[in-house]
């Protein structure tokens, strides 16, 4: 049997409150956002590139994004340290470049788990924790907007390429 991506409902969170909530309601929406736009599509599909000449796939998103949440909120905040979670002697983009559909279930399952694992670091961490990444000094409050603004940019990717797949649009 073929894996297909599970249905994804976007999270929506409150639109009042304190800093903690609304930059964290918002980082939901935007991860809930990606996963919805992969919803319904196999392996095969989520592979697929159709943005020519970009090699750029929903399926390489998947891992991209992965690969971010483990490094700013696990491997940044939390100061631990893991393998590469891709084969660095395929370069840097090997999260983008070098997939399979054969593993989309896995990647998929990947990114539903670092988020978990993210949201684990984070709690109840304040917003204003710091902590040296290459020389530079990042709190958790800009971990949060790098986030948001990371899922945001690739949710504008996202839209394009599901729609060049199969023609669906939405918000």
């Amino acid at each position: 049997m073929t894996w297909t991506a599970p249905e994804a409902t976007r999270t929506e969170g409150p639109l009042t409150g304190g800093e903690r909530e609304t930059l964290t309601a918002f980082l939901a929406f935007y991860r809930s956002t990606l996963l919805q736009k992969c919803a319904g599509l196999t392996g095969s599909r989520l592979a697929e590139q159709t943005v020519e000449p970009s090699s750029l796939t929903l399926l390489g998103l998947i891992r991209h994004m992965a690969k971010v949440e483990r490094t700013w909120f696990r491997e940044g905040l939390a100061g631990l340290s893991y393998p590469s979670m891709y084969d660095a002697e395929k370069g840097k983009d090997a999260d983008f470049d070098d997939l399979s559909p054969d593993r989309a279930a896995d990647d998929y399952a990947r990114l539903v788990e670092e988020i978990r694992l993210a949201d684990e670091a984070a709690a109840g961490v304040p917003l204003d924790t710091t902590f040296t990444r290459r020389g530079t000094v990042y709190s958790l409050r800009t971990v949060y907007v790098h986030m948001i603004a990371e899922y945001a940019r690739h949710i504008g990717h996202a839209d394009l390429l599901r729609e060049r797949l199969d023609g669906a649009t939405g918000a």
